[in-house]
């Protein structure tokens, strides 16, 4: 009988680079000894390419090479990220420029807008003896000579600055107060004003730079310190408390408090040599500690300290609580994460940070002016815009001043004077009817400083937009960092 011809003949294997297992000896015949043979040879792939890293910027992707710190690549990579986290501070610091300049400057209420100067008419008066000839040939138009008023002087004979819209007795350095209505208008403001100039929109960069960058990174080092102390290590779902990231917030805000403090002195003081104050962030830093009470007073003044706590505390409370509550209520379901549904929950916190900024605004806008305010023996800090002559007692008292001592209607216009021929043409009770309606409209504006409170409100929500959009165009994670800290 015939025996059935089976496939397993015909099969040869085919020609490949792999090489797993060793063929076989010849000699052995014992399975004992295969086995010792296949378990002693090592696997190996021979067509995997070279490891190569990542624009040369990553570590290598061979598992096989030791462990072991590449230097001249660790410092390309600080520089890479340090000229990164530069050039995006200073493509953001003049907005940031204008802001300040304007949540510190004083724009009183009862500053009456400037009227033009009146003028004194001295009439010659014509003598006996007086040619008729040359009377008879005066020009007719050639009217009493117009002298100004006088203005009031002090013991030495010095002008008295009565009002801060007086442009005679404003000192150079100071740019003039309610020219600017926005942050992009205080942008232009200080480009063109003689005593800044554009070079001025770029002042705290380094410091500012230096404060974002140490912020990102030693609050989430801090963060993970409080969840190692007071978070249990139990399996299972474990929602951590709210209260650990708004802790760890407030302690990297209050560490890098005197930081803040340098950016908004640098800030704020004037570009011209002979009135600057600091002239660099370490001369700032070492002058405020040697005349405004050292460490003591840079951490724990009450001007200082609890602007801070409830600057940071707040911000913070508000974007780790409200994006769960807004969240669900989109109509996305009751359940809305950040993996789940990216773009419903990007657009969850911009309105957050929306609503954030109308209580935290205000609260920034007090540290800023508290942050002006020189202690101790220090000078008093000469800024670029106006402020208030007295200082403020602390976070309540700067708020009710603000509330009842300014105003909110910029910019403030200055009148023209006019001619005899306009006062002809006036229509009485048409132009008195415009005037009324005007002023009801802007006498809230007028005898209000709320709107004081929310300089610089436009270009946040305006910056928020623009990083929602980004972020859902460009599916990137991070909706919260970059221009939105505007």
């Amino acid at each position: 009988m015939a025996s059935n011809s089976s496939l397993r003949d015909l099969y040869s294997p085919p020609s490949t680079q792999w090489s797993f297992v060793p063929p076989p000896l010849s000699n052995s015949n014992a399975p004992g000894s295969s086995l010792s043979n296949v378990s002693g040879t090592s696997y190996h792939w021979t067509t995997r390419p070279a490891p190569n890293s990542i624009f040369d910027l990553s570590p290598s992707l061979n598992v096989s090479e030791p462990s072991s710190v590449d230097v001249p690549l660790l410092f390309r990579s600080l520089v890479a990220s340090a000229l990164l986290q530069y050039s995006s501070t200073a493509m953001a610091m003049p907005l940031e420029v204008g802001k300040l300049l304007l949540q510190i400057q004083w724009v009183p209420r009862n500053a009456p807008t400037q009227e033009p100067e009146e003028e004194v008419e001295e009439v010659e008066t014509l003598s006996e003896t007086t040619n008729e000839e040359e009377s008879y040939f005066v020009d007719p138009s050639t009217g009493p000579t117009k002298y100004p008023a006088p203005k009031l002087v002090d013991d030495k004979g010095y002008v008295i600055r009565t009002s801060v819209m007086e442009d005679g007795t404003r000192p150079e350095y100071i740019i003039p107060v309610g020219s600017a209505d926005s942050s992009w208008s205080m942008v232009k403001r200080v480009a063109t004003f003689r005593g800044e100039g554009w070079l001025s929109l770029w002042k705290g960069l380094l410091t500012s730079c230096i404060h974002d960058v140490v912020y990102t990174n030693v609050q989430p080092l801090i963060d993970s310190v409080l969840h190692s102390l007071f978070v249990s290590s139990q399996g299972g779902f474990y929602r951590p408390p709210l209260l650990l990231p708004v802790a760890s917030h407030v302690l990297a805000g209050f560490l890098l408090s005197p930081l803040d403090l340098v950016r908004t002195r640098l800030i704020a003081q004037s570009s011209m040599q002979r009135y600057r104050t600091y002239t660099g962030p370490i001369n700032a830093l070492s002058d405020i500690l040697a005349n405004e009470g050292g460490l003591k007073g840079v951490y724990l003044h009450p001007h200082l300290l609890i602007p801070t706590v409830l600057e940071t505390g707040l911000r913070s409370l508000m974007h780790v609580t409200l994006p769960a509550m807004i969240a669900p209520r989109l109509g996305l379901g009751p359940h809305v994460a950040a993996d789940t549904h990216p773009v419903g929950w990007a657009f969850a916190e911009v309105i957050t940070g929306c609503a954030g900024l109308l209580v935290t605004l205000p609260i920034e806008t007090v540290r800023r002016r508290l942050q002006v305010q020189t202690r101790g023996t220090a000078k008093p800090l000469r800024t670029c815009v106006e402020t208030r002559p007295v200082p403020y007692n602390g976070v309540v008292d700067a708020l009710w001043h603000i509330l009842t001592e300014e105003r909110s209607d910029l910019p403030i216009r200055q009148p023209r004077r006019k001619t005899a021929a306009e006062k002809e043409r006036r229509d009485g009770e048409r132009d008195a009817d415009v005037e009324e309606m005007k002023e009801g409209a802007e006498s809230w504006l007028r005898h209000t400083g709320i709107g004081q409170l929310y300089r610089g409100l436009g270009m946040r929500l305006a910056a928020s937009v623009v990083v929602f959009l980004l972020a859902t165009v460009g599916g990137g994670e991070d909706v919260d960092g970059g221009w939105a800290e505007l």
